[in-house]
């Protein structure tokens, strides 16, 4: 195996677990939501938290890494418009998936509160979820682009 396709290997892996544990998390907050049972939500909220520091954040840090010893690799240009369009997708990402980590927390907090105290879930967890949601459509879909862009090179 030579080192381009080892380190291929390994963007790839990290486009995988970026897109794997988005899904993921949705979909178990998503669950946990529908519910409406705070006990549940807080601590569902507990292990999204876990999961998004642990494995998102990882692969989104080692993804620019991995992705500029390809460019050295491949004497690919910054130039390319596929690669310039995926990283500005990137940062449009970014810019939405910081503020969700947050609103996890935020949701995950007034979740836990109203169980302790054995009250329903707050207005302020049902505003957060709803903009939560909502960030995510721009935020995984922009990974989803990402990702077809790396594959298909089509600009």
């Amino acid at each position: 195996m030579t080192l381009y396709f080892l380190v291929k290997y390994l963007h790839v892996l990290g486009a995988i677990v970026i897109l794997g544990t988005g899904a993921g998390i949705a979909f178990f907050m998503l669950m946990a939501h529908r519910s409406r049972d705070a006990a549940f939500i807080a601590r569902t909220g507990e292990t999204v938290v876990i999961a998004d520091m642990l494995f998102t954040l990882t692969a989104v840090l080692l993804q620019p890494m991995s992705g500029g010893v390809l460019m050295w690799l491949s004497s690919t240009m910054w130039s390319e418009r596929w690669l310039m369009t995926s990283l500005g997708l990137y940062v449009v990402a970014g810019l939405f998936w910081v503020p969700v980590i947050f609103m996890q927390i935020e949701m995950r907090d007034l979740a836990a509160k109203a169980a302790e105290h054995n009250l329903e879930l707050p207005p302020r967890y049902f505003a957060l979820f709803h903009r939560w949601f909502l960030f995510g459509i721009p935020g995984f879909g922009s990974v989803m682009a990402i990702l077809w862009l790396m594959i298909a090179k089509p600009l």
